[in-house]
C-alpha cells in the first residue's frame, strides 16, 4: 500500500497536540478550581480546539481513502466500513470506561449515520454540506463534538480537489492572522466574560479553534514540503494514531497523582512531553519490524476479519509526496 506522507505527518502533529491537551484537561478536572497560571492561559487561548479539527477532518479523508482501497478487494466495500467502524466503537465504548467524553465513539457513530451516506455524495455536495454543517455548529452549538460531521464531510470533499501549488502560503497566513486575533478576543473573553453576550462568545471560540487549526495545519505543510526532515520524525506516529491515542491516556491515568499535586501545571508539559517522545520512539522501533502498529493491526484484522500479514518483509510498504493536486488512491 501506497502510502501519503503528508496525511501522516499531520495525523502526527494532531496527535502530539492532543495528548498535550487531554494532558491538562485531565490536571484541570483532577485539581478542580484552582488559580489561572501560564500553562492554563497557553492551553486555553492556544491549543484547545485546535487540534481535534485536524483530525476529523483528516478522518474523512481516510474515510475515502479506505472505501477505495476496499473497493479494489470486495464488491461490498460499504460493508467493510461499516464493519470497520463498529470495532472502531467497541473500542471507544472501552475507552470510556478510562476517559469518559473521548472521541473514538462519536467519531464511529457520527461515522455511520453521516459519512456512509454522504460517500454517495458528489464533491461538490460533501464541501456545501460539510461548510453549511460547520457554520451550523459554530453559530447553534459553540462548536466542539458538534463540528465533527461537518469537518468530516470537509475531508471527504477535498480528496481530488485542484488546488494551485501556491494555494497553501495565503491560506496560512489568513488562518493565522484571523486565529491571532480571534486568540486575543477570547484571551479578553476569557478575563471579562461581562463585556460580550452570550451569542458573542459561543461564536469566537469555536472559530479562533477552527482558524487556529487551519493555520497550524496548512504551517505543518508547508514547513514540511520545505524542510522535509524538519518533521520526518512525526511519521511513525501518524500511521501509528490509534495506539498513540490509547497509550497516551493510560500515561496520563499513572501520572495524575504528579498532576495533581503540581499547582504550576509545569508537570503537565513535563508529561506530555514525555508521553510523545516515548510514543515516537516506540513508533519509529515498531515499524521497523511491522507494517501496522498493534492496535492498527487488530483493528484491520477485525475489519476484514482474517488475520492480515503484519511482519514487514522486503517489499515493505512505499511512501509518497501528496502533491498540490491532492489525488489520493
Amino acid at each position: 500500500m501506497t502510502r501519503i506522507r503528508e496525511l501522516d505527518v499531520l495525523r502526527g502533529f494532531a496527535v502530539c497536540g492532543i495528548t498535550l491537551v487531554n494532558t491538562w484537561q485531565h490536571t484541570v478536572e483532577q485539581i478542580g478550581p484552582h488559580d489561572t497560571t501560564p500553562v492554563d492561559w497557553v492551553a486555553e487561548n492556544l491549543l484547545q480546539s485546535r487540534f481535534f479539527p485536524i483530525f476529523s477532518f483528516l478522518f474523512g479523508v481516510s474515510f475515502v481513502l479506505f472505501l477505495r482501497s476496499a473497493a479494489g478487494r470486495t464488491r461490498y466495500p460499504r460493508l467493510v466500513l461499516l464493519r470497520r467502524l463498529a470495532v472502531l466503537a467497541g473500542l471507544g465504548l472501552l475507552h470510556q470506561l478510562v476517559n469518559p467524553g473521548e472521541v473514538l465513539l462519536p467519531y464511529a457513530i457520527i461515522g455511520a449515520v453521516v459519512l456512509l451516506p454522504a460517500s454517495y455524495l458528489n464533491r461538490p455536495s460533501l464541501l456545501l454540506a460539510g461548510t453549511g454543517a460547520t457554520v451550523w455548529a459554530v453559530l447553534a452549538h459553540a462548536g466542539g463534538v458538534w463540528l465533527v460531521p461537518g469537518l468530516f464531510l470537509l475531508g471527504m470533499g477535498v480528496v481530488d480537489l485542484d488546488l494551485r501549488p501556491g494555494a497553501l502560503k495565503p491560506v496560512f497566513l489568513a488562518s493565522a492572522t484571523l486565529a491571532v486575533l480571534l486568540a486575543g478576543a477570547w484571551a479578553y473573553l476569557w478575563r471579562h466574560p461581562e463585556m460580550f453576550g452570550f451569542p458573542y462568545t459561543v461564536s469566537v471560540y469555536p472559530i479562533a479553534g477552527l482558524a487556529g487549526a487551519i493555520a497550524y495545519c496548512t504551517g505543518v505543510l508547508l514547513l514540511f514540503r520545505h524542510r522535509p526532515g524538519s518533521l520526518a520524525v512525526l511519521e511513525p506516529l501518524g500511521r501509528m494514531a490509534l495506539t498513540a491515542y490509547l497509550s497516551g491516556t493510560l500515561v496520563i491515568l499513572l501520572a495524575l497523582p504528579l498532576l495533581a499535586g503540581d499547582g504550576s501545571r509545569l508537570s503537565v508539559l513535563a508529561v506530555a512531553a514525555v508521553a510523545i517522545a516515548g510514543q515516537v520512539a516506540f513508533a519509529r522501533w515498531w515499524l521497523a519490524r511491522y507494517r501496522y502498529g498493534p492496535l492498527e493491526w487488530a483493528w484491520r484484522c477485525l475489519t476484514w476479519w482474517e488475520a492480515v500479514p503484519n511482519r514487514r518483509g522486503p517489499a515493505a510498504d512505499q511512501s509518497r509526496r501528496w502533491p498540490p493536486s491532492l489525488p489520493m488512491a
